[in-house]
């Protein structure tokens, strides 16, 4: 009996059966999947999925989020790989759409987090696994907006790259993070990911606080120095890349991160 199920991106893919040979081309569905109880059915991963640490030596590396050996993938014999849309491009999907379903996720708020855990729990036949983890979740969630409602809302810049500089803009998922966060990001009207000119930043916004991811870039004092010599008198976080871009599971541990970042405020 096939069954016919709806990814992020509204297409359409039938299964005849549930997935038993999974492709994970996402560092963060990945950890998903594996606490969805999904270990045994993964066969492939990224060079970028480090969580849980032991993959890396009992799944197959294929590849990075952007450029995939797409021989190997093949030789898996996937019955599904699984794609996000900010982390792999429309040619990665196109491609692997020729051996087997392309399963696109698209991750912009904390909805769109709770419809791709339910989705999987469907996809995989792990819709109890996938309840429970939603509603620990939601209970984090609500808690964590109890405890930031009397926060003041700060003027922010959240870095991911040097040389040239860029930061997090509108409609990604770090900024929904941020405006959880109260955080006012400055760079809000620029587009997604845009490159920033440093002279520039307080007539751009002037922030309160510049928070230096610790991915995709690593940052160093230097450049900590460099910014804050721009800023009015903004004081600067080096910050967990991985709490305030990685949705799935991740964002559990996440909630309680964010409140030690404003005890320390």
């Amino acid at each position: 009996m096939s069954k016919k199920f709806t990814d992020q991106l509204g297409n359409q893919h039938t299964f005849e059966t549930t997935p038993k040979r999974i492709v994970s081309l996402v560092p963060s569905q990945t950890e998903l999947l594996y606490d969805l109880g999904l270990e045994d059915a993964i066969v492939g991963i990224t060079k970028f999925c480090v969580h849980p640490p032991h993959f890396k030596s009992t799944k197959q590396i294929v590849g990075g989020t952007k450029t995939i050996k797409y021989e190997k993938i093949l030789a898996l014999k996937p019955d599904i790989v699984i794609c996000n849309k900010e982390e792999n491009t429309k040619e990665i999907v196109d491609e692997l759409s020729q051996i087997c379903p392309v399963w696109v996720t698209n991750i912009v708020t904390v909805e769109d987090n709770f419809q791709m855990i339910s989705d999987f729990g469907m996809l995989c036949n792990k819709r109890i696994e996938a309840q429970k983890w939603i509603d620990k979740i939601n209970f984090a969630y609500l808690d964590f907006q109890k405890y930031i409602k009397e926060k003041p809302i700060r003027k922010v810049a959240y870095f991911i790259w040097a040389n040239p500089y860029m930061v997090a803009g509108k409609d990604t998922f770090i900024n929904e993070m941020l405006r959880l966060n109260h955080f006012q990001n400055i760079y809000e009207s620029k587009g997604r990911y845009p490159e920033i000119e440093l002279e520039k930043i307080r007539q751009e916004g002037d922030p309160e606080l510049v928070l230096l991811s610790s991915e995709p870039y690593p940052f160093k004092d230097q450049h900590a120095f460099e910014i804050g010599r721009c800023t009015h008198h903004a004081k600067t976080i080096f910050v967990d890349g991985e709490m305030f871009s990685w949705y799935g599971s991740r964002i559990l541990k996440a909630f309680d991160y964010f409140k030690k970042i404003h005890e320390k405020l």
